[in-house]
């Protein structure tokens, strides 16, 4: 029986057959989109996207971490990214986790604790306020003027814009 990776390895092996080319290094409409891992969130669909237009960062729960922060530093110093969408989304994984239960069960399986914050949240529109306030306070990012948040609601493919 193939792995799953098997199988999408030989999709890739397909894409190649279909591959239209190379696309600009600077994303086409100059956004860059921060959002959760969950398999879920198509963000090319959800905005209409097509590959080479933005970049995608992601990672549990769409948080804003620091090497969040250094893909965004990196994404408008280099890339040329002026824009910044986060977007968080319900039914996450990390809304309501009980963090220090969850790092037990780490410990008494590993004998070891992680040494970082899995970031649980109890209120996901303050999660995402939370999270615009930190990209637009962080120094190094040069255009912290078009910081926008949005949940995207997993049941229903509705995205709504949380305001600060």
């Amino acid at each position: 029986m193939a792995s799953a990776i098997d199988e999408l390895f030989a999709s890739a092996a397909a894409h190649e057959n279909e591959f239209e080319g190379p696309r600009a290094l600077i994303p086409s409409k100059h956004v860059a989109l921060v959002t959760c891992m969950d398999s879920r969130i198509d963000t090319f669909r959800i905005f209409g996207l097509e590959s080479g237009q933005a970049h995608i960062l992601r990672n549990a729960g769409g948080l804003i971490t620091d090497d969040m922060l250094r893909s965004l530093v990196l994404s408008q110093r280099l890339l040329q990214t002026r824009e910044v969408i986060l977007m968080h989304h319900t039914n996450c994984g990390l809304h309501n986790l009980d963090e220090p239960a969850f790092r037990k069960e780490i410990v008494a399986d590993t004998d070891h604790d992680a040494p970082y914050a899995f970031g649980s949240f109890t209120d996901l529109n303050a999660a995402v306020r939370r999270a615009i306030v930190r990209v637009r306070e962080h120094p190094l990012l040069p255009h912290r003027d078009k910081i926008r948040g949005f949940v995207y609601e997993v049941e229903s493919g509705h995205l709504r814009e949380v305001i600060v």
